[in-house]
């Protein structure tokens, strides 16, 4: 075909484009298509009688489980509307749609193969969990409870699957709809800018609500089945203050998955994304998403495995971790307290999250689209429009958490408790958007920090690096400070909060810090909306390019790109923030667990003795290895891709005058082959390294007579690991935030604008960068947090 066009005259770009090389088999989920065989009649009926069983769970549990079933319920159904809403704009014209065919194809292809590797390595570290703790002791609370070794053992399992599963679904339901709305964005920018960002943000709502709603609606329901099965509170049975424990597979679970998924959708995603620039941009000088680059569709495909699945699973998992350690220290607190009813301060967190539902429904909906649609509207400031949806959703947020501190968490014990709480989560919420606003400030090219960093440009390639490197480095110090500062804050307030133990010793100091972590999340639904919306916009703004619109429609793609850079980076911090308090209540709740298990007093990590010392250098090695190996593993899959793109333009010169076409399938087959095989040694490098440490040094302490030294070490392990993950992950995810924004900023025609000697430094500093933001430091993130559950649930074999 190719050679009959030549002869005819005619290049590939006047025939209508289609990308066959990429295509695949639908990987839409078996359980989604067995529902879709089914009558629809026969859905809804199964469909209510299973609600209403939940619902009978939840009534048999408490009110509060039955309200957050309802709100959930309703929340659905919103996300329902918004892909309704989203899928019913057009797709513009058929190289548009051919263009997004082929993205989709290789998105959900990588997808299926990639979460197939996961689940393979879910089911082999279930068995392990199962065989620890069918041998392992029993705690106290559980011998009186008659909780025997097998029913923990499989309680822990299914708990552990379950949250695997959730995590894969919050994936998927995050891909899927990106690789709908993207090519519905590029159409909508040939009218309105404002159109084009209603609909990404509607998108990238329903991404985040389905995310939220599925992590409460988990947490729950696991909650209330294990509440009925095990016939909780009765007389000789399992207190509900020890309930929460079991839940805290659920949390590993989650955890595994998101790990695993951003490892390979950020390898994916950067390794595509290096290539394509370095040999596009740098030495053909070709634009960003040129169709004659072979890697564009690889780098547009891996915007949505990278970014958008891997980020769904990395939401979902900070929010059930949140909400499980936030229930562990309030039934804690609850029983050391004597409190009567401990319902409330256990099931707090889940009535937080669904009124974060309602009010980040709200936000998304503030944001509505033009009249004058028929016309390509002026460029209005998307950040600004995002940022008056997320003030009010901030204000709601204030409101509803009063309220859910005032309903569930008064006691007669200290009537003045719940304004404290109330504080502490005020302190939470503060602490959210000043994150926000520190990130958006070194990330935001509006800014001082961005434009000097693209002036440096200006003098080399090298004077960039050392430019970005300094402002990554100089980003620390301000979240370090807030973060300190709101630990300290919401755990005076917690102490001085009037609730006291037997002896009169105060015992809401941790729990307030449970309460501000809560408030941190408490917008969490609009924030994975903002962060969703980049990759969106990232990849209108590809299929724009690709399919060879108009300058001005380009223009307005440019305009929501740079903004999602900036939102990612912004939720990027966010997610940081959240991690270090999340890892904080895990820590906590791993020393009760270990006091419980060895019946001894865990009260403190003396790091004056030399082998917990150890411990907590080999947390803070571990951070910077398993960071190396991930930004090598970028490099090294992105060498490939350099080298089949220099090929192609090299045996196929006719690319560069559209006369041939670039094999687009060869670089989307090295990147995904590859991200699959490079994922595996960091990743189980963080999953071996606790486990391995905690039993090398529990086997040292048997020899030298200090039984808990196992305990001890993984404890400064994982509390080194936490401060040093934080501060590399806050450097990574905002140097290389920034100098994509620097390249963006001289890209609008600054310094000379794209082609310049300026812009080519520009690009590789982000070329630099790509790993950093989006490889290696978000998976610090998910690595800090997972090392909390694994060391929680892992915690007897270290005895």
């Amino acid at each position: 075909m190719m050679e009959e066009d030549m002869e005819n005259g005619r290049s590939y770009q006047e025939r209508p484009r289609t990308f066959s090389t990429v295509r695949s088999k639908s990987s839409i989920p078996l359980v989604f298509r067995l529902l879709m065989r089914i009558n629809p009649r026969a859905l809804i009926i199964f469909s209510l009688l299973v609600f209403s069983g939940v619902l009978y769970v939840g009534a048999s549990t408490s009110p509060i489980v039955v309200f957050v079933f309802c709100i959930c319920t309703l929340s659905l159904f919103f996300s329902l509307y918004l892909t309704k809403w989203v899928l019913a704009k057009d797709e513009g014209p058929p190289e548009m749609s051919e263009i997004s065919d082929a993205i989709r194809d290789g998105a959900e292809g990588f997808f299926r193969t990639q979460y197939g590797t996961i689940s393979k390595m879910a089911c082999i570290l279930a068995f392990v969990i199962l065989g620890i703790y069918l041998f392992r002791t029993t705690t106290p609370q559980q011998e009186a409870s008659g909780l025997g070794r097998a029913t923990s053992a499989y309680i822990t399992v299914a708990s552990f699957l379950l949250g695997a599963l959730c995590s894969g679904i919050a994936g998927f339901v995050g891909m899927w709809v990106s690789v709908r709305a993207n090519v519905r964005v590029s159409s909508a920018a040939r009218r309105s800018a404002r159109e084009a960002l209603q609909i990404a943000v509607r998108a990238g709502g329903f991404s985040a609500i389905v995310v939220v709603c599925m992590a409460v609606f988990g947490v729950a329901i696991l909650y209330s089945v294990f509440y009925v099965w095990l016939g909780v509170d009765a007389p000789g049975s399992m207190k509900v203050t020890d309930l929460p424990l079991l839940l805290v597979g659920y949390g590993f679970g989650a955890s595994f998955v998101a790990l695993f998924a951003q490892l390979g959708g950020g390898i994916y995603t950067k390794a595509a994304d290096v290539g394509a620039d370095l040999v596009g941009k740098v030495e053909q000088g070709i634009p960003e998403d040129d169709p004659r680059n072979p890697a564009v569709i690889a780098d547009l495909v891996g915007d949505n495995v990278g970014d958008c699945a891997a980020r769904g699973a990395d939401l979902f998992e900070s929010i059930a971790a949140e909400i499980i350690s936030a229930m562990i220290l309030g039934g804690t607190m609850a029983q050391r307290c004597k409190i009567e009813d401990p319902s409330g301060f256990i099931l707090f967190p889940l009535v937080v999250h669904s009124f974060d539902l309602v009010v980040s429904s709200v936000g998304i909906l503030s944001i509505r689209g033009t009249r004058d649609s028929g016309l390509i509207s002026p460029i209005e400031d998307p950040m600004s429009i995002m940022q008056k949806g997320y003030s009010v959703t901030i204000m709601l947020a204030v409101v509803t958490f009063g309220v859910s501190t005032r309903w569930l968490l008064y006691t007669e014990q200290a009537p003045s408790a719940w304004l404290n709480f109330a504080l502490c989560g005020l302190v939470g919420i503060i602490t959210a958007y000043t994150f926000v606003w520190i990130s958006k400030y070194y990330t935001d090219y509006k800014h001082e920090p961005v434009r000097l960093l693209a002036l440096s440009s200006s003098t080399g390639h090298g004077t960039n690096i050392i430019a970005g490197v300094s402002l990554g480095l100089e980003s620390t110090a301000l979240p370090v400070l807030v973060i300190s500062v709101a630990i300290i804050s919401a755990y005076w307030l917690g102490q001085t909060s009037g609730l006291v133990d037997e002896s009169g010793n105060p015992t809401g100091g941790l729990f307030g810090t449970a309460v501000a972590t809560m408030g941190m999340l408490s917008t969490a639904g609009y924030v994975l909306t903002m962060d969703m919306f980049g990759p969106i916009a990232d990849n209108a703004g590809g299929i724009v390019e690709m399919s060879q619109q108009p300058e001005s429609v380009r223009e307005i793609t440019d305009v929501l790109d740079a903004v999602g850079n900036t939102t990612k980076a912004t939720t990027k911090g966010f997610a940081i923030g959240s991690a270090a308090l999340a890892s904080f209540l895990l820590f906590s709740a791993y020393m009760d667990e270990v006091a419980s298990f060895a019946q001894l007093p865990f009260k403190e990590v003396d790091i004056a003795v030399p082998e917990i010392f150890v411990g907590g250098l080999l947390g803070s090695m571990l951070i910077f290895l398993f960071s190396a190996w991930a930004c090598s593993a970028v490099g090294k899959t992105a060498q490939e891709v350099v080298n089949e793109v220099r090929r192609q333009f090299i045996e196929r010169p006719g690319i560069m005058d559209y006369k041939e076409k670039p094999d687009y399938g060869r670089c989307v087959a090295i990147v995904a082959s590859a991200s699959l095989r490079e994922m595996i040694r960091p990743g189980a490098l963080a999953i071996i390294s606790p486990m391995a440490v905690g039993v090398i040094f529990r086997i040292l302490g048997h020899s030298t007579g200090q039984p808990l030294l196992g305990a001890k070490v993984v404890a400064s392990m994982l509390m080194f690991a936490t401060v040093a993950g934080i501060l590399m992950a806050l450097f990574l995810n905002t140097a290389g935030g920034a100098w994509d924004n620097a390249k963006k900023y001289i890209e609008t025609g600054a310094l000379g604008g794209k082609g310049s000697e300026s812009h080519k430094a520009a690009v590789t500093g982000d070329t630099v960068g790509d790993p950093f933001k989006d490889t290696a430091g978000p998976s610090l993130h998910v690595l800090i947090k997972m090392l909390a559950t694994i060391t929680l649930v892992m915690a007897p074999i270290f005895l």
